[in-house]
């Protein structure tokens, strides 16, 4: 975390709890994650953690060393809602952005915590829209717990 985001933050009042994050809205262009940038990253298989694929992560919050997000896809997962909420998957449309070169409409998994390192970021994407990274942290806070 930046020198100056420490000082924003002290200044601010906002503190860090380790049981809600700060997610706060804060893309800066300084080479490193912040809450409301997508950012390429090697993501496990759920079923198989030993294996995985390279793919844009929606950045959440700072975690103590690393970062807390949501994975993208490109999938469209509206046609199988009902059945992705049925084994405890739940998405949600963000649009077009940066992170996708092709630029396909994404969406977010909005269960699924992906716990980032340093080490584990490749590149920087996009930042999103902070009123759809406002409501994609909505959202979250929203699902069945």
């Amino acid at each position: 975390m930046s020198l100056r985001r420490r000082f924003a933050d002290l200044i601010s009042g906002r503190t860090r709890s380790t049981d809600e994050p700060v997610t706060d809205y804060r893309p800066e262009i300084d080479g490193e994650p912040d809450p409301g940038e997508v950012v390429w990253a090697w993501v496990p298989y759920e079923d198989d953690p030993q294996r995985g694929k390279d793919r844009p992560v929606l950045i959440l919050a700072a975690e103590g060393q690393g970062w807390t997000g949501r994975m993208l896809s490109s999938q469209d997962h509206d046609r199988d809602a009902a059945d992705e909420a049925r084994h405890g998957r739940h998405w949600m449309d963000i649009g077009t952005g940066g992170w996708d070169p092709q630029g396909r409409p994404s969406e977010v998994r909005l269960d699924r915590v992906i716990h980032l390192t340093r080490d584990g970021v490749r590149r920087e994407g996009a930042a999103l829209d902070e009123r759809v990274f406002d409501s994609v942290v909505a959202a979250i806070r929203g699902l069945p717990r």
